[in-house]
């Protein structure tokens, strides 16, 4: 499928590829990248993941670069004329990008061989994740002679018709890969012992795993759990800092931890093909994300497991979701309106800005409740009133303030402190005009500091007055488009707003059928979700092989009524299947009605 997908992108032809998770969709657009004249603009909301395939193609001596919230306007500006002007194969971008200024004006002078949309289904209003800075690639091709090609891990059929739709195809051109996973197990238990399976499937399963829960609490009580019973577990999840986080997701990839306990805030763009199971303590409120999360399981091919634990409570915890996900559209504009008042920007004005958002602080002072306060925000991210980038790792920045021949008449306490401002100065240029972004890693081990070390050297050198010191930071960053506007224009798209319940609805309603099902084999539920149908029973879920036993329980039934001519009572199956052992059959009352029912046996004697 990947050669496919190539081949139509080198023939010209727009393409969207629907691949599933792990199934290789940046080959599909860095290949043809590579072969084509000019440089291919890449769109994805996933910045940690756009880093992580700058810095793979950069290691690979590939001209990649990135541009997304939290650099600084000069970092903006280098990087789009180093686009525009040098020979780079590939531009990263958050979609909130696509509509500034500066990327506008430098687009006319870009080369550019493709149009990438990575995570097409955020395009979509019927996506489970709808971007309406996504809806700028469409204005783009206005500008842009060049194709697009679009991929996703997850679409319905009217997600994938509405993406074509949107990104201005030329015509309908669809490649969808497949999406069985025969070596994955799909596994749901509904119990009131969550903590009990998990150790179970630990136990019972070799191999690294990942834990999913809703809250980053219980990240840390479900590992330190495992922890008590002798499983070798750490947690992760958005709140923690850029190192740890780095160091957590290390220690899991080489096999020095074997489960992680996470938020779905872990995962994304990890490439590690042995994990033999997946669980999930919640149930998540969608079947896309429950595919992607459960797909990362198995990639090596081998038998791996993905379980779903639930309750009656988890059924309530959805409908309350739903109802705190939607606040009132009068809610949504006062938080609006405070949002605005919290960093003091008058009506009209704020456009272009990026403010560092503190939720806790901004509930705190307004005497706000924090999750209806967080998803009035979200809604408005997701209407294209600004955009929401959560726990961004924003690197540390230093200037110089004081000019070169001025640093000879310091006197440093620290033999370190001149070394480490060498390393500076030779590596970073305008470092003496604007605060430039530096990587600790790097200058630490140019210094033989550790990373705190370096810090806290950084940071007494800048009470010499010698440096400007901005420490490295995780934030969420909210991004204005447009100046603040007057109470009541504030357009808050009600259409939008129904059309988005009403999609959270029907998700979460799948979901519940999806664990309360006890019929339709697990995988084949979710391929027929994603517009797959009639795909064979994978056989190895927890339904196929309870249909698997009751059909083995049904022939034994059936052979022990053959073998008395057909001549029987309820007692005679009694006395049979009901005593405990290897022939008990506690269901064989249900499964005697279905045979006669269907003429397999004759009724009993009286």
């Amino acid at each position: 499928m990947q050669e496919r997908i190539i081949g139509e992108a080198l023939s010209g032809r727009d393409v969207l590829a629907i691949l599933p998770t792990g199934g290789g969709k940046s080959v599909c657009f860095q290949v043809p990248g590579m072969m084509k004249e000019g440089i291919s603009i890449v769109v994805t909301p996933l910045i940690a993941l756009m880093k992580d395939q700058v810095k793979n193609l950069q290691d690979r001596g590939i001209k990649a670069l990135a541009v997304h919230a939290g650099m600084t306007a000069h970092e903006v500006d280098l990087a789009l004329n180093n686009a525009a002007y040098g020979d780079f194969k590939f531009l990263y971008l958050s979609p909130e990008r696509l509509s500034t200024r500066a990327f506008r004006s430098y687009l006319p002078d870009m080369n550019v061989a493709f149009i990438v949309v990575d995570e097409a289904h955020c395009i979509s209003q019927w996506g489970y994740d709808f971007r309406p800075d996504y809806l700028e690639i469409g204005a783009l091709r206005e500008v842009v002679d060049a194709p697009v090609i679009a991929l996703t891990a997850t679409a319905t059929p009217a997600v994938a018709e509405d993406i074509m739709a949107r990104l201005r195809f030329g015509e309908k051109n669809l490649l969808r890969s497949g999406f069985e996973r025969p070596n994955l197990t799909y596994l749901v238990r509904k119990t009131e012992d969550k903590k009990g399976q998990l150790l179970s499937l630990c136990r019972g399963v070799e191999g690294t795993g990942i834990i999913y829960v809703r809250s980053r609490s219980l990240t840390q009580e479900i590992a330190a759990f495992l922890r008590s019973e002798g499983i070798s577990a750490d947690y992760y999840h958005a709140g923690l800092g850029a190192e740890t986080r780095s160091r957590k997701q290390d220690d899991w990839k080489e096999g020095r931890t074997r489960v992680m306990v996470s938020t779905n805030a872990f995962g994304m763009g990890i490439d590690k093909p042995d994990v033999r199971f997946v669980a999930h303590y919640d149930i998540p409120d969608s079947p896309e994300a429950y595919f992607q999360e459960a797909g990362r399981g198995g990639r090596d091919g081998l038998r791996s497991y993905a379980l779903l634990l639930w309750n009656s409570i988890d059924l309530r915890r959805l409908d309350q979701l739903e109802s705190v996900s939607f606040p009132s559209p009068e809610y949504i504009e006062d938080i609006y309106q405070k949002v605005h008042v919290f960093f003091g920007i008058p009506y009209e004005a704020g456009e272009g800005r990026e403010l560092r958002f503190n939720l806790q602080e901004f509930c705190k002072r307004f005497k706000l409740q924090f999750s209806q306060a967080y998803y009035a925000i979200r809604y408005l991210d997701r209407i294209g009133q600004w955009t929401l980038t959560e726990e961004l790792d924003i690197k540390t920045r230093i200037c110089f303030t004081v000019d070169r021949k001025a640093l000879y008449d310091v006197e440093f306490p620290d033999r370190k402190m001149p070394e480490v401002l060498e390393v500076l100065m030779r590596r970073y240029e305008g470092i003496f005009s604007y605060p430039v972004s530096i990587d600790e890693d790097f200058v630490a081990s140019r210094c033989g500091l550790t990373v705190p070390g370096l810090r806290s050297l950084l940071y007494q050198t800048s009470l010499l007055h010698v440096i400007r010191y901005i420490p490295a930071e995780s934030s969420d960053v909210i991004f204005l488009h447009h100046g603040r506007l007057a109470p009541g224009n504030v357009r808050l798209e009600e259409k939008t707003y129904s059309l988005l319940r009403e999609n959270y609805h029907s998700r979460t309603s799948a979901m519940k059928e999806y664990v309360s099902e006890d019929d339709e084999c697990r995988q084949a539920f979710l391929l027929r979700y994603f517009g797959q149908e009639d795909s064979a029973p994978c056989g190895t879920c927890d339904v196929c092989r309870a249909g698997s036993k009751r059909l083995g329980e049904a022939d034994r039934i059936r052979e022990f009524i053959a073998g008395r001519g057909g001549r029987y009572t309820l007692d005679d199956l009694r006395d049979a299947f009901s005593a405990p052992g290897p022939s008990e059959i506690p269901s064989w009352p249900d499964l005697l009605r279905t045979l006669i029912d269907d003429a397999s046996v004759p009724p009993p004697m009286q």
